[in-house]
């Protein structure tokens, strides 16, 4: 049996099924993620973009950056989804809108380079100044 997540938007009339398990997961904390989330870091799981699907509502886009789409409800303004194009068949999903996100656990912090100064990591997991690739 396939590995299977479900998700929602705070006014959960955005909803989603992910069909695969994810293939990494990391704390984001680039200045990008920071903005379009009004927090100090995003945390993502990386799955297959085919296994993804909205069951509930419509995913609105917005074009962030060069190459970059970035998926959120347009009622209430869940980040939900980060897109690439340099990483084409990859879909990332914040962590957060799972409806069991206990299940994923993250394997970095990416981007700490923008960390701000008054978070501190305690953690053990592996820091990068940028991204990382997953293995």
């Amino acid at each position: 049996m396939k590995p299977h997540f479900e998700g929602a938007c705070l006014c959960g009339k955005l909803r989603y099924t992910i069909a695969a398990a994810p293939s990494y997961a990391c704390h984001c904390h680039c200045r990008s993620c920071q903005r379009a989330a009004g927090a100090p870091f995003v945390t993502w799981a990386t799955f297959p973009a085919a296994a993804f699907a909205v069951t509930g509502g419509a995913l609105a886009e917005f074009h962030s950056s060069r190459g970059v789409t970035r998926g959120h409800c347009a009622g209430c303004g869940t980040t939900l989804t980060y897109e690439h194009v340099g990483r084409p068949g990859e879909i990332d999903v914040t962590v957060a809108s799972l409806a069991e996100p206990a299940r994923i656990t993250p394997r970095s912090h990416i981007w700490v380079d923008d960390k701000l100064p008054w978070l501190v990591l305690n953690d053990d997991l592996p820091q990068f100044l940028q991204k990382v690739t997953a293995p």
